[in-house]
């Protein structure tokens, strides 16, 4: 099937995305389904903890089994993606999703919950949501117009935060009410509901052509090259795995600091959560303006700045005011965090050719998401060894450092970033450094 010609269903000049039939259909369905998302990520540790009462270590286990996945399947998963028809990879890997954790209440149920499958169920929703992510970024390019990305990904980021500011809330409601395993339904049923929204989209890509000769190697290698050899795509490759790292770090202790040692309920663990994701809602509605005031680089850089020194609040905070401040530090750190994610994954989506998309998805992913797994054990370890908050305050210390390879890049000065549109108009589709000779001011 080839995509339809376009109709009043297509977006307009006026109303922007919204007049965007399609990208409304998938608007609707991530929406819902960030929010069942928000709950697991609340009730999956909780889960680990409070009912299966787990060791640092083993909570640390269970956060690496989340992301492993990026680490052992990252780099093929793009090619292989390139392969098939990306709204049939979206639909797949959701219900796959749906049925893995609507495991977790039945074990229960059945009184046969170990942490053990816990881990199972972390690692194969992980490979499930690689696949996923590597289409959906590649999927939203061919959906929308490349000049309408910034305010796609915007739209989508503003959801996602406004999910992150109710989801976790709801969660800790659910967890006290259902208990953390039969809370994890509601994640199931968003994704249930997230593929039915997907099957409605109208515009079908035409399937992928193949290579005459297929190289699955090859293909691996075109991405990383692509990626690698682009000076600008490394530095946000570095800066982005580093923070995924430090960051990683601190998440496998933090849920422990806040429930074992704080001893807050999963309802006051899920409005401080809630709370923090204020900052995110904040970061998608301004991205796109603070970008064209300061200029698309300096606002990447910019942005990773500000948001690695706030995590240095989290390990001092106690049973008090402090609880507050931490807050206060996560809404600006979030705000941060979204701003830097909305103009560096809008700028890869415009610069890639698009039958690279895929692959340069991938290939980002497995780098910036494959330090987390590492971090997350790292988090264990330390948590285990020198203790929870001096692991935290490592994580901190390395985090408020992570802005520096975007810092030191061409960003520092370009207002203007290129697209593969502008450079294959001048004639110059070369994979390579791609950038100004002269940054544009």
């Amino acid at each position: 099937m080839t995509a339809p010609e376009p109709s009043p269903d297509r977006p307009a000049d006026r109303g922007g995305l919204w007049r965007h039939a399609d990208f409304r259909r998938l608007w609707v369905g991530e929406t819902v389904s960030q929010f069942g998302t928000m709950v697991s990520q609340l009730a999956l540790p909780l889960v680990a903890i409070l009912v299966l009462h787990a060791s640092t270590w083993q909570v640390g286990v269970l956060a690496a089994c989340e992301t492993a996945a990026f680490v052992a399947v990252g780099l093929p998963a793009g090619a292989w993606v390139e392969r098939m028809r990306f709204r049939w990879v979206l639909i797949v890997n959701n219900l796959v999703r749906a049925a893995l954790l609507a495991w977790v209440p039945v074990a229960q149920l059945l009184g046969v919950l170990t942490i053990e499958q816990l881990y199972v169920v972390a690692l194969a929703t992980g490979v499930s949501t690689v696949f996923f992510d590597v289409a959906y970024q590649s999927y939203l390019p061919q959906l929308i117009d490349r000049e309408r990305l910034v305010e796609g990904n915007a739209k989508l980021q503003a959801s996602e935060s406004v999910s992150q500011i109710a989801g976790p809330s709801l969660g800790g409601a659910l967890i006290q009410a259902l208990t953390a395993p039969y809370a994890l339904l509601v994640d199931a049923v968003s994704f249930l509901w997230s593929a039915a929204w997907v099957t409605r989209i109208e515009v079908r890509p035409p399937r992928p052509k193949r290579s005459p000769d297929p190289n699955l190697l090859r293909e691996i290698r075109d991405g990383l090259r692509f990626v690698l050899a682009h000076r600008v795509l490394r530095a946000i490759a570095m800066c982005t795995s580093s923070a995924n790292l430090f960051g990683s770090v601190i998440s496998a202790v933090f849920y422990v600091l806040l429930a074992r040692q704080l001893r807050l309920s999963p309802g006051v663990i899920g409005l401080l959560t809630s709370t923090a994701a204020v900052g995110g809602l904040i970061g998608a509605l301004v991205a796109g303006r603070f970008a064209a005031k300061v200029g698309q680089g300096p606002a990447i850089w910019v942005a990773s700045a500000v948001a690695g020194p706030c995590a240095l609040v989290t390990p001092f905070v106690q049973r008090d005011w402090t609880v507050g401040l931490l807050a206060a530090a996560q809404i600006a750190m979030w705000m941060g965090i979204v701003v830097y994610n909305i103009n560096q994954v809008s700028f890869r989506q415009a610069l890639c050719p698009p039958g690279l998309l895929g692959r340069m998805n991938a290939t980002m992913r497995f780098l910036v998401w494959g330090t987390m797994p590492f971090g997350a054990l790292l988090g264990g370890l330390l948590g285990s060894t020198i203790g929870v908050r001096g692991t935290l305050l490592a994580g901190a210390v390395g985090q408020s450092l992570t802005f520096l390879p975007v810092f030191l890049s061409p960003l520092r000065r370009m207002r203007e970033l290129p697209s593969y549109a502008e450079l294959a108009a001048e004639g110059d589709t070369a994979v390579g450094p791609l950038v100004p000779s002269e940054p544009k001011e």
